[in-house]
């Protein structure tokens, strides 16, 4: 890369990085020091300002880089990434979105423990809160650690090390010093700066092809060396049993993995009542929908401009396609538009990066402080809250964030698509089934509730270790050992069942009787909004 793209990088992303650490340091002196405030940035934002904000919260940088990359190179089957993702809001639309905001405070554990034995369910469930948002952290990590220092052009181990530790620097500094007004800033910010670089480069992909599709589609087919099986189902996931089960079971944990997400269900606490939550969740439809329809054209246009050999060549798993498209629709290699444009998109990814890291850094805060410290440290049935808390979630940041700068580095050869896939996976399994039970089951008990979170938790951890990710093939973490015994590369497919069975077994064999009061009283508060917060 040359000195010029290395520059231009550098200011645009400097300029990120101080806009962003100006809105933290102003809401740093405009903060209270409630939990409310903290956790939930005092329930002031509209439904159109939370709405780019769970759009900047949910749209990472496997979303920009990573699927439009897998569409480069596996044409149709690389868009059951996109498919996915925007289906899951579906999910979190109908089911979700105005019940937890109207049952819960802050967190998931708040909706589970509103009608059961607080403190075993807030172990429970802030144990699983933690796991997602780290995995999902670690991903984000290692996606800084080389998709940034790439487009920095630095490839040595230093310079992916560094990276790391600055990007989890600066989430520790957003989030411990601005809790989520500034976060939530960060992300509308970060969601507007990423849907102006879709939309330019989707329009100027689409002026290469004077606005045929057909055209576009069949040369990206040319380029691709598959021919017209670029454009059909099979190219990825065809071919024998094990590819088919591992399509259903990677749709599967993308569709069902949002509802169960930590930091995007946080964000329903942040606006004032259940209907603008819903709301909110309208506009985060609209535009998560607008930009993976774009990430669609980016990625043929990827396999069609650049093509799919070059791409690979560049990144095996495709993380390159947008850049490598940026740099030639500007002009190409030592153009000035193609050092513009390929800066723009590479100052974006490093702004996606930071607003998505910041949300889940947050929401991993609080499940540590508002569940687990607060429920330990205080007698069952006893809300913690106040400064001490606050505190305790800022400790939690700084440590969460050594975890992550750690798992990081040691994880940097990972796959970032894979890691995330993972997070998607332990959510679907051990958050959503404890919160759908929750919220429609009236004789839903409290061991239902224990058993259902670990039941989905530790089968998705587990499995996963056994599978060929980890060893026993050549693209395994560890391709020369082979102690794998489950066949498929997602665990949804079996994991996500395993959750909801454990957690009907627990309530049916349990001698606790069903609270039909407090059940009645959620169910009137999750439906009415009487009593919410």
């Amino acid at each position: 890369m040359s000195g010029d793209h290395q520059a231009l990088a550098l200011l645009l992303f400097s300029a990120f990085v101080a806009v962003t650490l100006g809105i933290t340091t102003w809401v740093s002196r405009h903060r209270h020091g409630s939990a409310e405030e903290f956790y939930a940035g005092g329930r002031l934002f509209s439904p159109m300002e939370n709405g780019f904000a769970i759009a900047g919260d949910y749209m990472s940088a496997a979303s920009f880089l990573g699927i439009s990359g897998l569409i480069a190179l596996f044409g149709y089957d690389g868009m059951l990434y996109s498919v996915g993702f925007l289906v899951a809001w579906l999910v979190v639309l109908f089911l979700v979105a105005e019940l937890v905001r109207n049952c819960g405070r802050f967190t998931l554990a708040d909706v589970v423990a509103s009608r059961l034995k607080e403190r075993r369910v807030r172990i429970a469930s802030g144990t699983s809160s933690v796991t997602v948002s780290v995995l999902y952290l670690v991903a984000q990590m290692v996606g800084a650690g080389s998709l940034v220092a790439l487009l920095l052009g630095g490839t040595s181990e230093a310079a992916r090390s560094w990276t790391v530790v600055g990007v989890g620097a600066l989430m520790v500094i957003y989030v411990s010093m601005g809790g989520m007004r500034a976060t939530t800033w960060i992300q509308i910010v970060k969601a507007v700066l990423l849907m102006a670089g879709a939309i330019a480069m989707t329009v100027l992909v689409l002026m290469r092809f004077g606005g045929d599709i057909g055209q576009l589609l069949d040369s990206a087919a040319e380029r691709s060396g598959h021919g017209k099986e670029f454009l059909s189902p099979g190219l990825r996931y065809g071919g024998d049993w094990t590819a088919r089960l591992d399509f259903i079971s990677l749709g599967l944990a993308l569709v069902l993995g949002t509802a169960g997400l930590p930091h995007i269900l946080s964000r329903f606490y942040t606006v004032p009542t259940a209907r603008a939550a819903r709301r909110s969740v309208v506009w985060a439809i609209g535009l998560i929908g607008s930009f993976y329809l774009m990430t669609i054209v980016l990625g043929f246009g990827a396999a069609a401009v650049v093509g799919a050999d070059e791409v690979r060549a560049s990144s095996a798993a495709g993380n390159t396609a947008v850049p490598l498209l940026a740099l030639d629709l500007g002009g190409g290699a030592g153009s000035t538009g193609g050092t513009v444009l390929f800066a723009v998109v590479a100052a974006v990814a490093f702004a996606t990066i930071l607003a998505v890291v910041a949300g889940i850094t947050l929401a991993s805060s609080a499940s540590v402080a508002h569940d687990l410290y607060a429920t330990l440290r205080r007698p069952a049935g006893q809300e913690g809250g106040g400064y001490s808390e606050v505190a305790v979630a800022r400790i939690a940041a700084v440590g969460i964030g050594a975890v992550a700068i750690g798992l990081g580095l040691l994880a940097r050869d990972l796959n970032v698509a894979f890691l995330v896939g993972l997070a998607f996976a332990v959510a679907a399994s051990a958050n959503l089934p404890v919160l759908l039970y929750s919220l429609f089951w009236r004789k839903f008990t409290t061991r239902g509730a224990v058993w259902s979170v670990y039941g989905g938790l530790i089968p998705s951890v587990l499995l996963v270790v056994l599978s060929p990710v980890v060893s026993g093939s050549p693209q395994a973490l560890f391709p020369g050992m082979d102690f794998h015994v489950f066949p498929l590369e997602n665990p949804g497919l079996v994991s996500i069942p395993l959750g909801f069975l454990a957690g009907w077994i627990g309530t049916v064999t349990s001698s606790e009787p069903p609270d039909s009061a407090r059940h009645a009283e959620t169910e009137v508060r999750a439906l009415t909004g009487a009593g919410a917060v």
